[in-house]
């Protein structure tokens, strides 16, 4: 009963935390110091932290190296482009978001109870694999206007909402992360025979690990249709997937305050760097090299700002 006390606790203070920030942004786009441009890359960061928390619950802290990511962020976005422009209202919306979800979880079953007895490399070409077929799949169906892609999509998808879900999907993926399950994934990553020997079904905590992280990117793909307003298959292929590894690893593996902290850096750095055209993929390739050679671990390594922590060091300093 304290546990379930102290987690409300602190995850009333996220909240108080998150609509804080909430106001924030309202009220500088009513002053106008945030104008469309930089609404449009603040949204595109939160939709990358939706993308890379999800990686980083697969890769950080369950221990396996997925490549997949895109594939099912694909489903979320065909998944409401196709269910908003038959239904154009807000209801639609929020019910494309679910079948969204439904279709990645069967999609995620499928793909990690062959692929997760995998493990390292072998794990990582199997998942960037899946991601292809499933690319292939939706560049050739009819009802996905195949390698046209999807234009015209209804925009539901405002910086509001986005805002929101990039803040609930990051609680249910922290708290988690926190609970027994999350303590049970990481004794898999850390040793996978000493878990199993403790009488702990491995593939199963790896598979719901998995499968969350699927969902989240779903959630993500819907989003970043509903708000871009046009998709393609080329839009979720192998670079995708790599895109939102270089923010897990850049803000370090296995800290969900560093892939907040890289998403916000990189977004920041992809925006300034549009002005310098081609070049811009040189400075952003030959940036990211400095960081890794520097700070290989990551800007953060494995540290987490923690709410508990703040608390007792205040406790601590009162005393």
């Amino acid at each position: 009963m304290n546990v379930l006390k102290a987690n409300f606790k602190y995850n009333l203070c996220w909240f108080i935390i998150m609509i804080t920030g909430f106001y924030l942004m309202n009220t500088l786009i009513m002053v106008g110091m945030i104008d469309s441009f930089i609404e449009n890359m603040l949204v595109t960061i939160w939709i990358n932290i939706i993308l890379a928390v999800g990686l980083n619950l697969i890769i950080g802290f369950a221990g396996q190296f997925s490549l997949g990511h895109a594939g099912f962020m694909a489903i979320g976005a065909y998944t409401t482009a196709i269910i908003t422009q038959k239904t154009v209202s807000i209801g639609g919306f929020y019910v494309s978001f679910i079948v969204g979800m439904i279709i990645a979880v069967v999609a995620a079953l499928i793909v990690g109870i062959p692929t997760l007895r995998l493990r390292g490399d072998y794990l990582a070409i199997a998942t960037m694999g899946a991601a292809e077929i499933i690319r292939i799949i939706i560049n050739n169906m009819k009802i996905t206007n195949g390698p046209a892609g999807m234009f015209n999509i209804p925009q539901f998808a405002t910086w509001p909402i986005v805002y929101v879900i990039m803040c609930i999907t990051t609680i249910i993926t922290v708290n988690f992360i926190n609970s027994r399950g999350g303590r049970v994934i990481k004794s898999v990553r850390e040793d996978e025979i000493a878990a199993e020997a403790m009488g702990i079904n491995t593939t199963k905590w790896k598979l719901a690990a998995f499968v969350l992280g699927a969902v989240t990117a779903a959630i993500a793909g819907s989003l970043h249709a509903s708000y871009l307003q046009t998709i393609a298959p080329n839009d979720f292929g192998i670079m995708e997937s790599i895109s939102i590894l270089i923010i897990v690893v850049l803000g370090g593996v296995g800290s969900v305050t560093g892939t907040f902290l890289a998403a916000v850096v990189l977004g920041i750095l992809d925006t300034v760097l549009q002005d310098f055209g081609t070049l811009r993929m040189v400075i952003y390739a030959a940036a990211l090299v400095l960081l890794m050679v520097f700070k290989p671990s990551g800007l953060l390594g494995t540290w987490e700002f923690s709410i508990r922590r703040l608390f007792n060091h205040i406790k601590r300093r009162s005393v």
